[in-house]
């Protein structure tokens, strides 16, 4: 009784420490490298005109971002592994940074190209080097809402992000600089900044920090070496069992369907309000953030509950259903107030999958499998970001609407959503079975 009032006690501080020591600086870069992703959508605005893009070449320009992050995405993890988080963290921040501030040099379509390209090569790795960091640190039971707090930066760079964008627009012809040159500047700079403070702050594991007592390295060293051994695929595993194992390549195609509605809408959320609403650009902003002010609380309820009632179908593939259906429902309603809340919950319910997801893949894999599976997943999901704008843009070109584009984000979150059910439903037979087990 007291061994377990003194492990209840040491996860609870445990957990405390991590949740305030990490978890915001996480959430803070996460929030810089998502606005540095997605700020192009409200560039858009004003640079389509000036470069004189098409909504394809458009969609040419933002696909290509995740052609050099597709094929990086697996060889950065997999060096993360092998040097450390602080300092690979710190590469990637601080060669992003500079690139997205170059942004704001690009004088035609070809040069955006290019630096798409760039963008792509640099911030390779860290989503998915974030996710493994974080699997490092936080046992099972408390992954779910971990994760959480880390998406809810990306929705919060979309809250905040959209807005401020949407302010640096109206910069447009000080020191004879066009607004978008501002936009990508000033959100630029940031990410090789908070680089630098990567290297003095971020530790590379629970043993290295300074903030944990030799109680709380030692309770969670010990929890989450028994968790990593009960993994399907443990950290005794080479790095490349990950690519024979089935189960990761139905996660990756999980993730794959639900990036059509990360992906899709969001790239294209201010021009598809601009087009429902009719509103100025800065309105445009504030109408393109509510959306993920509602994913971020989605989120944090659905990992939550999650992590507390141990159950991962429901909560994995449920939203996702739900978000198919809404978004259907948006295209066809004849009434734009209603389309538009439609899609602000499609958003939301999009986005709640996600902390339930990781958490699931991660109780899966561990050790350097997990690192190049977590990579594998992400890649394969970004080539929805490679072949979907274009072909979103071709779409409103050809039929002057967004709708049979979001008809087709709707099928494949609806497929995903049917694919969630069944992985969640393998983790809990596999947690039955491992019971089974030990009850015998």
């Amino acid at each position: 009784m007291t061994s377990t009032l003194s492990n209840d006690s040491l996860h609870a501080s445990t957990m405390g420490r991590l949740n305030l020591k990490l978890i915001p600086f996480l959430m803070l870069l996460y929030l810089i490298a998502y606005i540095d992703k997605a700020n192009i959508s409200v560039a858009a605005l004003q640079m389509n005109a000036d470069l004189g893009l098409t909504a394809q070449m458009y969609g040419v320009g933002v696909g290509l971002f995740f052609v050099t992050y597709i094929l990086l995405e697996v060889p950065s993890n997999l060096i993360l592994s092998r040097v450390g988080a602080r300092r690979w963290i710190a590469r990637i921040m601080i060669t992003w940074g500079i690139v997205a501030a170059g942004m704001s040099l690009v004088q035609n379509a070809n040069q955006l190209y290019v630096m798409r390209l760039l963008l792509g090569a640099a911030e390779a790795g860290f989503t998915p080097g974030i996710i493994y960091y974080l699997s490092q640190w936080y046992p099972r039971s408390d992954r779910a809402r971990a994760m959480s707090f880390f998406y809810i930066g990306a929705a919060l760079a979309s809250v905040i992000g959209m807005p401020l964008s949407g302010a640096f627009l109206h910069l447009d012809g000080i020191l004879g600089v066009a607004g978008w040159r501002w936009l990508f500047l000033l959100e630029g700079l940031p990410a090789a900044i908070l680089g630098i403070v990567v290297l003095r702050y971020l530790p590379d594991s629970p043993e290295t920090t300074h903030w944990l007592d030799a109680a709380q390295k030692n309770w969670l060293t010990r929890t989450l070496a028994a968790e990593q051994e009960k993994t399907p695929i443990s950290h005794h595993d080479a790095w490349h069992v990950a690519f024979r194992s089935r189960q990761v390549w139905l996660l990756s195609l999980f993730w794959l369907l639900q990036a059509f509605g990360t992906i899709g809408i969001t790239l294209f959320l201010p021009l598809i309000v601009h087009s429902i609403s009719g509103q100025g650009n800065f309105i445009v902003s504030l109408l393109s953030a509510l959306p993920f002010l509602f994913a971020c609380l989605f989120m944090y309820l659905n990992g939550r509950h999650s992590d507390k009632s141990g159950e991962r179908g429901l909560h994995l593939g449920g939203p996702l259903l739900g978000a198919g259906i809404l978004l259907g429902l948006a295209v066809f309603t004849g009434n734009h107030a209603l389309a538009y809340t439609l899609l602000v919950f499609t958003v939301a319910l999009n986005w709640a999958a996600t902390p339930v997801f990781w958490a699931t893949t991660t109780e899966y894999l561990s050790g350097p499998a997990a690192a190049v599976s977590i990579a594998l997943i992400n890649a394969i999901a970004n080539i929805a970001g490679l072949g979907l704008p274009p072909i979103m843009g071709w779409i409103k070109d050809s039929t002057q609407s967004y709708d049979y584009a979001l008809l087709l984000v709707a099928c494949a979150l609806l497929a995903g959503g049917v694919l969630g059910l069944y992985l969640g439903g393998g983790q809990a037979r596999r947690r039955l079975h491992d019971y089974s087990a030990r009850s015998n």
